[in-house]
C-alpha cells in the first residue's frame, strides 16, 4: 500500500507540475514563432551565414533547409567522433568503430540517441559536449521548426510561404532550448547531478579491486538530454546512473522536462491557428494515450511477480517499480529514449506496452515538434474518415483535407511500419543477425522488433537483450533513423505546402467541431486503429505470446 500511495503521489505531483507549465510555455512558444522582431544576437547569427531573416520560404527550400543543414551535421559528428582518440582529453577512451560511429553520427543528428557505444568508454568528453551536446540542441530545433511550419500553413489564410528554416531554428535554439536548459541544469546540480572537468579517478573498492569512475559535464548534457527528447546518456546506464539521476526528485524532475515541451506545444497550436479548443483537443488526446501507457506499465509491472513490491528486476531501489514503469512509458511516448531500468526485464505485458508506446508513432505526446505534427496527421486522417462517413467534405481549421492532402497523410503512416516489419524480418531471416540475440522465441523477436521500433520512431531506448554494436546493426539501424526522421520532415513540409496555398473557410452548420470530447474519442480510435492493424501480428508473435506461455 505505501508503495503504490506513493507512485499515485508522484504521478499526481508531475500532472499538477505538467499543468502549471502548459498555459504559460505554450504562449511563449507562440510568441517566440510569431514575433516580427529578431534579437540582436540572432542577427549576428544570421549576418554570419548570410541569411534574410525577413525573407521566407515555400515548402522546397524549407525542406532544402532541413535536409542541408542536418547532413552537413551528420558529416561533421562523423568527422570528430573517428578523430576523437587523436584529439586532446582522450582520457582512457576506446574510441569507436567506423559503423558504429556511423550509427552515432546519424542517431544525433536525427534526434534518436540510439548508443551502440559504451557511453563514457566510446565517447571522450571532447565528444560528448562538442559534438554529442550540440545536435542534442540542433537536432530537437530542426524537429520543432518543422512542427512550426506546419501550424503556420494550417494558420494562414493564403498564400506560398511557411516561414524561414533558418529563422525558427534559430529562435528555437536562443530562446526556447538555451534558456530553459540552462535553468534545467541548475536545478539538476541542485539535486546532485555531476558537472565538472575532472579526470577520471581510480577508487579501491570493498573488494580490493580498482574501479575507474569518470566525471563530466553530466549535468548541462542531462537537461538538453531530457528537454530536447533525445535520450543519450552522458554514461552507459542512462538515467539508472547515479551521477545522471541521483534520487526520486531529480527522476520526477526529468520525466517533467521530457514531457513539458510536447504538451505544452499543444496550446501554441491553438494559439497560432487561432482557437484554442483545438489545442485542447490535441492536448486531450495525447494526455489520454500518455496515461493509458503509464496504467498499464504499472500494472503489469506490479502484478508481475506477485510479491508485495512487484517485479524489481533491472529496476533502481531508489526508483522503484512505479517512478520506473512511469519513466519508461513517458520516455517511449515521447521519442526520448533516455531510461531509469531496463525493459528487456520488464513483464511481457510491461515491455509489450512501451513498445506499443513506440508503434503508436510517439504521439504520446512525442517528442519536440515531431509529437505534434504526428498528432495533426492523425488528427486530418481522423476528420478525412469522419468525412466518408457522413459525405461531407472534410474540413480541418478551415482547411480541405483532399486527395494530395491525405495521400501526404497516408504515406506518413506508412513510412515506420515499413521500416520497422521490413528490417526486423530482415534480421530475423539471417544468421549473424539472429545468433546476437539474447533470448530466442518471442522474446527474441521482440528485442529485434523493439531495436527497429526505436530507431525508425527516433526513439533511442533498447530492450537490452541484443548485441547491437555489429556492422549489420549498425547500419541497418542507421538507416531507419534516417528514413525514419526525414521522409516523414519531407512528407509534413509538402502537406504544409499544400495547406497553405488554401484560402481558410469559415465553419458552418455542415462543418463537423474538431474540438469535442467526441473528436478526442475519434482520434484516439483511429490511432490505435491505424497501430493494431499494422502491428498486431508482430505483437502478437512476441509480447503478447510471451505473456500467455
Amino acid at each position: 500500500m505505501t508503495d503504490a500511495v506513493s507512485g499515485l503521489l508522484t504521478i499526481g505531483l508531475l500532472v499538477v507540475l505538467l499543468a502549471v507549465a502548459y498555459h504559460p510555455l505554450g504562449a511563449w512558444l507562440a510568441a517566440v514563432f510569431t514575433d516580427s522582431r529578431h534579437w540582436r544576437v540572432e542577427r549576428l547569427v544570421y549576418r554570419a551565414v548570410r541569411v534574410d531573416p525577413d525573407s521566407e520560404q515555400g515548402w522546397r527550400a524549407y525542406a532544402t533547409g532541413v535536409l542541408s543543414f542536418s547532413v552537413a551535421g551528420i558529416v561533421a559528428l562523423f568527422a570528430l567522433i573517428v578523430a576523437q582518440t587523436h584529439l586532446p582529453g582522450r582520457q582512457g577512451s576506446d574510441g569507436m568503430g567506423l559503423t558504429t560511429a556511423v550509427n552515432a553520427a546519424v542517431s544525433f543528428v536525427t534526434n534518436t540517441n540510439w548508443q551502440s557505444y559504451a557511453g563514457e568508454v566510446g565517447a571522450t568528453p571532447l565528444v560528448q559536449t562538442a559534438g554529442l551536446t550540440v545536435q542534442n540542441f540542433v537536432s530537437a530545433a530542426v524537429g520543432l521548426a518543422v512542427a512550426i511550419a506546419l501550424v503556420r500553413a494550417l494558420a494562414r489564410q493564403s498564400g506560398t510561404a511557411i516561414g524561414n528554416f533558418w529563422v525558427d531554428l534559430v529562435r528555437g535554439i536562443v530562446r526556447v532550448l538555451l534558456p530553459l536548459s540552462l535553468l534545467a541544469a541548475v536545478l539538476l546540480l541542485v539535486g546532485g547531478v555531476v558537472q565538472n572537468l575532472n579526470g577520471p579517478t581510480v577508487i579501491h573498492t570493498l573488494s580490493g579491486a580498482d574501479q575507474v569512475v569518470r566525471g563530466g559535464l553530466v549535468a548541462s548534457q542531462e537537461a538538453i538530454k531530457e528537454l530536447g527528447t533525445n535520450g543519450g546518456g552522458y554514461f552507459n546506464a542512462n538515467s539508472a546512473h547515479p551521477f545522471e539521476n541521483p534520487n526520486p526528485l531529480t527522476n520526477i524532475f526529468e520525466i517533467f522536462l521530457l514531457l513539458v515541451i510536447p504538451f505544452a506545444l499543444t496550446r501554441t497550436y491553438g494559439i497560432m491557428v487561432g482557437d484554442r479548443r483545438q489545442g485542447w483537443a490535441l492536448g486531450g488526446f495525447a494526455a489520454l494515450l500518455w496515461a493509458g501507457g503509464v496504467a498499464l506499465t504499472t500494472w503489469a509491472e506490479v502484478h508481475a511477480s506477485g510479491a508485495a513490491t512487484g517485479s524489481m528486476e533491472g529496476k533502481e531501489q531508489r526508483f522503484g517499480v512505479w517512478a520506473s514503469s512511469l519513466f519508461a512509458a513517458s520516455t517511449t511516448g515521447t521519442s526520448t529514449g533516455a531510461v531509469n531500468s531496463m525493459h528487456e526485464s520488464f513483464s511481457p505485458l510491461g515491455g509489450g506496452t512501451v513498445l506499443a508506446n513506440m508503434v503508436l508513432g510517439e504521439v504520446s505526446p512525442g517528442g519536440v515538434g515531431s509529437g505534434l505534427y504526428g498528432i495533426v496527421i492523425v488528427a486530418l486522417l481522423a476528420v478525412f474518415v469522419a468525412g466518408l462517413m457522413v459525405g461531407r467534405t472534410p474540413e480541418y481549421v478551415g482547411k480541405t483535407i483532399g486527395r494530395r492532402e491525405v495521400t501526404c497523410a497516408a504515406l506518413y503512416v506508412l513510412v515506420m511500419p515499413v521500416l520497422v516489419l521490413v528490417f526486423t524480418g530482415l534480421s530475423l531471416a539471417n544468421e549473424g543477425p539472429r545468433s546476437t540475440m539474447l533470448a530466442s522465441g518471442p522474446h527474441g523477436l521482440t528485442e529485434v522488433l523493439y531495436a527497429f521500433s526505436s530507431a525508425a520512431n527516433n526513439n533511442g531506448s533498447a530492450f537490452a537483450g541484443l548485441t547491437a554494436d555489429t556492422p549489420w546493426y549498425n547500419l541497418t539501424l542507421a538507416a531507419c533513423m534516417l528514413l525514419g526522421r526525414f521522409v516523414p520532415m519531407l512528407l509534413v513540409l509538402r502537406l504544409a505546402g499544400l495547406l497553405v496555398e488554401q484560402r481558410t473557410r469559415p465553419a458552418t452548420a455542415g462543418t463537423m467541431p474538431t474540438h469535442t470530447p467526441l473528436f478526442v474519442g475519434l482520434v484516439t480510435g483511429i490511432a490505435l486503429v491505424v497501430a493494431g492493424l499494422t502491428f498486431f501480428p508482430a505483437l502478437a508473435l512476441g509480447p503478447i505470446a510471451e505473456a500467455l506461455s
